[in-house]
């Protein structure tokens, strides 16, 4: 019943979220009957479960895909647990976790992965059998954790085919199961917590708020759909919603791992702004020239949305740690097709914060403003590694008056494929403030986050088609205490 694995999540310094989902086999839904099941659990300081410190049952009920969120609480801060579950006779696989430290702790370090972009038809996950060997304390996945469509099999395929895409409950959930069956990501869940969350792939590409590309009247029942399904397949710290009504999921979340870093998790995708100077009779993305798209410069127009926008103000400005990590989806970095001299040139893609330049003027305001040390920010989503310094205004050189805000790293995908490496090169030579660029080698990041430093390691595969493929580090980049900006390490 456990062939999806375990997983577990949302750490506090005193619980964590353990999930699991009743599927005897992941490729038919009806291999469960429709009833609710009653699951034990068990949390134990050791692997043998010679000591259990924490146990109980829950409800895995067919309305949640016998999905299971337990929030097994009465744990100790800053150590590492183990847990399991147990349907009748059969028990599930053994997951390792960890508590949070205390809120007044400053641990010595923080090993954290950060990965994003798994298309099940790109690739083998070979790069999560090396992330669950990193032993990480803690697991960032930035979005597209599933992507929309493919075949249902339980092999990774050798070239992609676009079919099957999904747009009910049952084709969103059967998704998850297909690639929750990957015994590599499966790995990766038991090995250590997660934090996650959303871009479009769990939905729809490209979509932005309540619109997709394809400019769907019943866009709303299927975002509600997809929103069901990944609640369903993640620890996540949440509270189903009443009813049963998915069709808003707040997913920004405030993680703090002691004083030493201080996760603000964010969702761009929600509440933003339909996205600007779409192609007539659709949504989605475009590259447009910015003389030429005046929605570009229109203030109003939000990627986190206002509540989000002031949630995030508030949690700097009151944060007490040494790192202020934004766990979010997209580069932050202006990515310009041409040199840019002033905001009415270049030419930019819309999808990401390029297509919302007010908004993330906004951000970089706030984040200058509040005084909060260190402020890190990671990303995902256009396949590809960066290493980047922000600035409120990237059209002017670095001064006094236009100083580096933030750090920003950008992982490559899993299996997700990316552009050439010529045009990645080309692109950080026309971008100032883009230090580094690698968009030909799948994997993640490996940050060591310290009181005085971190750094991150581009972790990348030697072949992303090959299942026991080895890695290799690519680049490495450092920051410091106190001094803006990263370095190569």
């Amino acid at each position: 019943p456990f062939s999806l694995g375990v997983a577990s999540g949302s750490p506090l310094p005193h619980s964590v979220i353990l999930w699991t989902r009743i599927l005897p086999d992941p490729l038919n839904a009806a291999s469960v009957s429709a009833i609710a099941l009653t699951v034990r659990w068990e949390v134990a300081e050791d692997e043998a479960f010679r000591k259990v410190v924490a146990q109980g049952s829950a409800v895995a009920a067919p309305e949640l895909a016998h999905s299971v969120h337990v929030d097994a609480a009465g744990l100790r801060p800053a150590r590492w647990y183990w847990y399991r579950f147990m349907l009748g006779d059969a028990v599930s696989p053994v997951g390792r976790t960890r508590t949070a430290p205390a809120a007044d702790a400053l641990p010595p370090m923080l090993k954290l992965v950060v990965a994003s972009c798994q298309h099940w038809e790109f690739g083998h996950y070979a790069a999560h059998r090396h992330i669950a060997a990193a032993a990480p304390d803690l697991v960032a996945f930035l979005g597209d954790y599933i992507y929309e469509w493919g075949p249902y099999q339980l092999r990774h395929p050798q070239k992609a085919i676009r079919s099957d895409e999904s747009f009910t409950l049952a084709q969103y959930r059967a998704r998850y199961a297909q690639y929750k069956s990957d015994p590599d990501l499966q790995s990766a869940h038991h090995a250590a917590p997660w934090l996650v969350t959303w871009d479009d792939h769990e939905v729809a590409n490209d979509y932005a708020g309540d619109v997709d590309e394809r400019l769907s009247s019943d866009f709303a029942a299927r975002r509600a759909a997809a929103y069901q399904a990944f609640y369903e397949h993640m620890p996540l710290r949440l509270a189903p919603p009443s009813r049963g009504r998915f069709g808003s999921l707040r997913m920004y979340q405030r993680h703090d791992w002691g004083r030493l870093a201080r996760f603000h998790v964010l969702d761009n995708r929600q509440y933003r702004s339909k996205l600007p100077c779409s192609k007539p009779g659709r949504g989605g993305s475009n590259v447009v020239l910015a003389r030429a798209c005046a929605e570009l410069r229109d203030p109003s127009r939000t990627m986190l949305g206002g509540e989000q926008e002031a949630w995030l103000a508030q949690g700097l400005s009151s944060s007490r740690a040494q790192w202020n990590i934004l766990a979010q989806q997209t580069p932050m970095a202006q990515s310009s097709g041409v040199p840019v001299q002033s905001p009415q040139d270049g030419r930019f893609w819309t999808d990401g914060w390029d297509g919302y330049p007010a908004a993330r003027r906004r951000l970089l305001d706030t984040l200058a403003a509040s005084g909060a040390k260190n402020p890190l920010v990671l990303a995902g989503d256009v396949h590809t590694f960066y290493a980047s310094e922000l600035r409120r205004d990237f059209g002017r050189p670095a001064s006094k008056n236009n100083p580096i805000v933030a750090a920003e790293l950008c992982g490559t995908s899993v299996t997700s494929s990316s552009r050439p490496q010529y045009r990645t090169q080309e692109n950080v030579e026309r971008n100032p403030h883009m230090l580094y660029g690698r968009s030909d080698k799948r994997g993640y990041m490996l940050v060591e986050v310290k009181p005085q430093s971190a750094q991150a390691r581009f972790m990348a595969l030697d072949d992303v088609h090959d299942a026991r493929s080895g890695q290799a580090q690519v680049a490495a980049f450092a920051m410091t205490n106190r001094l803006a900006g990263v370095r190569r390490a």
